[in-house]
């Protein structure tokens, strides 16, 4: 299927695997009350992505809000590439046992001395584009 300039709309299952494809996505969030776009490292568990933030970022303001995600890949000439963009609730996991479990996925992290926090995105709203 394609949308109405073109572009091929993907299927959740293909937006999941692009997600799972790469490490570096936007974060999306509001912050005193204006739009914020943060550059994060993530890692998608199950249909959730999952962030590890130092202590004292602005991305901790994102908590318990609704944001928006997004990670692409296109060409500069525009030949080729993808979109993939999601909407969903942001919680900080505090679960000992869920926590143990994410602390094992693949996020890096700068070394900087103060605890990190786990923020989960639930994926919501999943769609994408590809460059036909």
């Amino acid at each position: 299927m394609y949308d109405s300039v073109g572009l091929e709309v993907l299927s959740r299952q293909e937006c999941l695997e692009l997600l799972g494809s790469t490490t570096i996505g936007r974060l999306v969030f509001t912050d005193r009350a204006l739009p914020m776009v943060h550059p994060v490292v993530y890692a998608l568990d199950g249909e959730s992505v999952v962030l590890r933030v130092p202590e004292g970022s602005t991305t901790l303001g994102a908590r318990d809000g609704i944001v928006a995600f997004e990670i692409d890949e296109i060409a500069k000439d525009l030949s080729r590439g993808w979109s993939v963009m999601a909407v969903g609730h942001v919680t900080e996991v505090l679960d000992e046992a869920v926590l143990d479990r994410l602390r094992g996925l693949p996020l890096a992290s700068r070394p900087h001395g103060r605890a990190d926090h786990y923020l989960q995105v639930e994926l919501e709203v999943l769609t994408g584009r590809r460059i036909p």
